[in-house]
């Protein structure tokens, strides 16, 4: 049996293609781990109006990982026969403008790698062929650059490559599992942005904390912003590491 994951180049042309006409859609939505990222969660939750709290008790599960003690948010999907996506519709995604990255991805996948002397990241790209997905049948040509650009991921990427320093971050000055607190205290700051919102500008910490004044003056009424902020805070005070890089997009 072929390998279903095949390296990509980032400029190398596949075929593929999903729509309504394709007979398989909507057959990837169901019975799925859905990992939610922090800006997954702040897009949906902008997208369906819901404070963050309201978004991650109706449509989120939370556990820790085992070998960090960080907090781990996944998507609840229906639990009947079917296990399907809470967002999915005959139609198609109902969230589609704000779906997660691993969505937008799909069907390929990334990975980065940095160079320990210049802390340039490299990505890395693989295409996955399923062969229950009929999206291969189609004929549509594009680049991994072009689906990136046709998806809008690059947003996703950024932040979810800041979420990847900050895991570094941890295993390097925080090896092992976190205590309960401040496992409560990243979940809270990374994924409920709104009550971190409400504790943070009263919180002695924050005054330590090396981030663009700017950026902090804009989290009081921008999420994007905020969860740059959450970031730094969770890599400064939680994790004890050295000042952080920013990861507002441009």
């Amino acid at each position: 049996m072929n390998d279903p994951i095949s390296p990509l180049d980032r400029d190398q042309p596949f075929c593929f293609a999903c729509s309504p006409q394709v007979a398989c859609f909507n057959a990837c939505c169901r019975d799925l781990n859905q990992v939610l990222s922090p800006y997954d969660v702040l897009c949906l939750k902008q997208h369906l109006n819901l404070s963050s709290a309201e978004f991650l008790s109706t449509y989120t599960d939370a556990h820790t990982g085992p070998e960090t003690g960080l907090p781990v948010v996944s998507l609840r999907f229906k639990a009947d026969d079917d296990l399907a996506c809470p967002f999915v519709t005959d139609a198609g995604c109902s969230v589609y403008p704000v779906r997660p990255a691993s969505c937008r991805t799909y069907p390929l996948a990334r990975g980065v790698s940095r160079d320990r002397n210049t802390g340039r990241l490299t990505e890395h790209w693989a295409i996955i062929r399923e062969p229950h997905c009929l999206g291969f049948n189609e004929q549509r040509s594009q680049t991994v650059a072009a689906w990136v650009a046709d998806q809008e991921i690059a947003t996703h990427n950024q932040m979810n490559d800041r979420m990847l320093e900050l895991l570094s971050l941890k295993n390097r000055y925080r090896p092992g599992v976190l205590s309960p607190t401040d496992a409560n205290q990243v979940y809270t700051a990374l994924y409920d942005l709104d009550t971190f919102r409400q504790t943070i500008f009263s919180n002695p910490d924050m005054a330590a904390i090396s981030v663009n004044p700017q950026t902090i003056e804009r989290a009081a009424t921008h999420d994007l912003d905020l969860l740059t902020v959450a970031m730094a805070w969770v890599g400064q005070t939680i994790f004890k590491g050295p000042e952080t890089k920013q990861a507002h997009p441009t």
